[in-house]
């Protein structure tokens, strides 16, 4: 088993030619159910709202499952970029 680099953002790790296999799977599923329902735009006998709902929670559900096989952490932050960030919000 190799292991890929991270991606270049926090909190990603290198990750195994089976992780990646998995999403990469995931991603052409994903583009193919996203051309179906491209294909249904602008369909009036489809209620483009629900379409559009639909979309989303597929795009939620790909990129849970994405997650789910890279399992991505949570970073650390020096307690002055917390209040930093904190103050920034408040402005």
């Amino acid at each position: 088993m190799s292991a890929h680099k991270g991606l270049p953002v926090s909190g990603y790790r290198p990750q195994s030619d089976e992780a990646v296999a998995v999403v990469n799977a995931n991603k052409s599923i994903e583009e193919l159910v996203l051309r179906q329902l491209d294909s249904m735009v602008g369909d009036p006998s489809v209620d483009q709202r629900w379409l559009q709902i639909g979309r989303t929670h597929i795009e939620q559900g790909f990129m849970a499952v994405n997650r789910a096989a890279f399992q991505p952490q949570r970073i650390a932050l020096e307690p002055s970029t917390v209040i930093a960030m904190l103050d920034w919000a408040k402005s």
